[in-house]
């Protein structure tokens, strides 16, 4: 017996008996919308089918990350039950605009981000506090004009417990004593570069909120005398003291006990710390899992002895480090299990050192060793063969890397899903092997001379989890390599082929078919024109950011689609391009764009710039040639500042574009 095919037809709402969604409940299409949060146009779409299911989501939505503040009473009112507020995106956020949020979200609002915003201060903060009684979140950061008065309008959000001050520079002691009494459910601060907060405020923080699980105490102008109430903190798990310089070992050395809850500590750029001091922090620290020494103190068997207490440690990050070969040796035997060492641009990395520390740890998981460039096939060797496992290696420049030792990479390592290549000498049968990887996802191939359109092949045919290529300077790579990996990698969201100069519009045809694509950079690829470009546009409807710098043959025909389909572009380049007034006028209609870099534009005249920076109201960040400064009328520039708009002025002369493999060589002459 056949089938019948059941037909559903809506009306304007929803209403007809056969209408299989009158089965469910709410709860369950609240979660078939759960899985349309990747891109908004889908849920764009769901809403607008009929009256019930624009209901359905907007009482569904939890999340709002508008463009501008002037449509915020309008989007709030449609979504009344908001609990996280994003506003990264809108500089211009002032008292009026929290005061608007605080009385329409109410008990509603959980957590709301102000980390890019410069226009409020404590009329609004106390708005938001007082009102917003379940507030749990706020982030702060980089707003530099905000004082004490600021501080105390937060300390009222009396159910706070994550608090990101990051570079809020004039919040002092007293500011800082406020939060701490009123906000005693602390979870989380972070006093990033909070120049005036000093031991005072810090230990206030440490005495007065006990439930303390990460602290973020970096570039403070802080010394010994507040860390024995921070190691008093009986939950503290994640403590970042990068840059603290007035910490040394003296200062350390009349600790009596460590934090026995830690699990991560950052000591980065702590240059007067050696092992005796970071012997006296770590002390009694046995959970202790992850820790980063980077641009610190050389790694020398001292230092890695003083680690040995540490028996569940799993990631020590050495970035920057001087390193030696017995130092090296000895973290591989005062460490019990590593499964993440990050030891990029480390001075004196060897194969001696390295491979010894890999045989001793084959259930390391991620490997970064950028720019170690005493390593030969060796290591390479080493790690493959006794690091099966690994997810992640990071080994850009490692110049004295023969062709032949990638091979062995893709033959014994095919758990990768990050691989960054940049600078090597990896060939087209390192490809095919690294194919093998068939769960990479993030591939980095940038100033690889050797490879081909024949390698990347094999990439496109194996490797459909792809998400991230970087071609940069590849200079061999034609279109029909990028063809190859079109066809077969279908989730790419991020595709560098700058300076990849035989790349033609064909390259940008295919990978219109990449409907994830979110961030294209082309730029010296002068064979692109107008055309890959619209292609682009109409095929990749997520795309946020374009740099098209030295592509000269773009011209304003390029620009229309852009500002029909890529309604989600927010950053674009068009540096030495063909555009002109008009093109760059087109892109007005495009909501989301913020960041504008426009140099050595020859079509470009003044009023058609002021005409376009008027009309794009939502930038946020504008490149321009110093010689605009003068041309430009200053009422302008205090009206986009007003509007949140920051301007950056450059003075480079047209430079003509050199072949890679020149460009390659005066790099290398560069290098020490």
């Amino acid at each position: 017996m056949k089938r019948q095919k059941m037909t559903v037809e809506f009306d304007d709402n929803c209403n007809k008996s056969n209408n299989l969604f009158d089965l469910l409940s709410e709860e369950i299409v609240f979660a078939i919308l759960d899985f349309l949060d990747t891109n908004p146009l889908d849920r764009k779409s769901f809403s607008l089918v009929c009256k019930s299911f624009y209901s359905l989501e907007y009482n569904h939505r939890k999340t709002l990350k508008p463009l501008r503040q002037e449509h915020l009473p309008r989007i709030l009112s449609r979504y009344p039950h908001v609990s996280h507020l994003d506003l990264s995106l809108c500089p211009r956020i002032n008292d009026n605009s929290l005061t608007v949020i605080s009385n329409t979200c109410k008990d509603s609002l959980r957590s709301i981000d102000l980390s890019r915003s410069r226009f409020f201060s404590y009329n609004g903060l106390m708005s938001l506090a007082l009102n917003c009684k379940n507030l749990v979140e706020i982030d702060l950061s980089n707003a530099t004009e905000l004082r004490d008065a600021a501080a105390a309008a937060v300390a009222e959000a009396k159910n706070l417990e994550r608090l990101r001050l990051g570079r809020c520079k004039l919040i002092t002691d007293m500011g800082i004593g406020c939060i701490a009494v009123g906000c005693k459910k602390l979870r989380l601060i972070s006093l990033k570069w909070c120049l005036g907060v000093t031991d005072l405020g810090v230990e206030l923080i440490a005495l007065k909120c006990k439930e303390i699980r990460i602290l973020d105490l970096s570039y403070l102008p802080i010394t010994n005398k507040c860390l024995p109430s921070i190691l008093k903190l009986q939950n503290l798990e994640d403590l970042v003291m990068e840059g603290c310089f007035g910490i040394d070992d003296d200062s350390l050395a009349v600790l009596k006990d460590g934090c026995k809850s830690l699990k991560t500590l950052d000591m980065s750029s702590c240059q007067n710390i050696s092992h005796v001091g970071l012997s006296s922090l770590i002390s009694g620290a046995g959970g202790l899992e992850e820790l980063t020494l980077a641009y610190g103190s050389p790694v020398t068997p001292a230092l890695a002895n003083s680690l040995r207490s540490l028996s569940a440690l799993q990631s020590v990050k050495l970035d920057g480090c001087i390193v030696t070969t017995d130092g090296l040796k000895a973290v591989a035997n005062c460490v019990v299990s590593l499964r993440e060492l990050s030891l990029s641009k480390c001075l004196g990395v060897t194969d001696e050192g390295l491979s010894y520390l890999v045989t001793k740890h084959r259930e390391l998981r991620k490997l970064d060793i950028t720019c170690c460039r005493k390593i030969t096939d060796v290591s390479i060797a080493y790690i493959t063969s006794s690091c099966a496992n690994l997810t992640s290696l990071r080994m850009e420049s490692c110049s004295l890397v023969p062709r032949e030792a990638f091979v062995l990479i893709g033959q014994r390592c095919q758990f990768l899903e990050e691989l960054d290549l940049t600078d090597n000498e990896i060939d087209d049968e390192g490809l095919k092997s690294i194919s093998r990887c068939s769960k990479l996802s993030s591939l980095k191939l940038g100033i690889c001379l050797n490879i081909s359109d024949e390698g990347l092949a094999y990439i496109g045919m194996n490797c459909s989890k792809l998400t991230e290529l970087d071609l940069y300077r590849s200079a061999e790579i034609t279109d029909s390599g990028i063809l190859a990996i079109a066809s077969g990698c279908h989730e790419l969201e991020v595709v560098n082929m700058s300076y990849c100069r035989d790349i033609t519009d064909s390259s940008l045809i295919s990978l219109s078919k990449c409907a994830k694509l979110n961030t294209f950079e082309s730029r010296g690829c002068p064979l692109i024109t107008s055309l890959g470009i619209a292609a682009i546009a109409v095929g990749c409807k997520q795309l946020s950011k374009l740099d098209i710098k030295k592509c000269h043959n773009i011209d304003n025909t390029a620009m229309l689609p852009l500002a029909h389909f890529s309604q989600n572009l927010r950053q674009i380049i068009l540096s030495y391009s063909s555009v002109t007034d008009v093109g760059l006028l087109s892109l007005a209609s495009i909501s989301c764009l913020q960041n504008l870099t426009v140099l050595h534009l020859k079509g470009l005249t003044r009023s058609g710039l002021v005409a376009a920076l008027l009309a794009c109201r939502g930038l946020t960040k504008v490149k321009l040639h110093v010689a605009f400064k003068s041309l430009l009328p200053q009422a302008l520039f205090e009206h986009l500042e007003a509007r949140g708009c920051v301007f950056e002025w450059r003075d480079k002369e047209f430079q003509a574009e050199l072949d890679p493999k020149c460009w390659k060589l005066q790099l290398e002459d560069m290098i020490p």
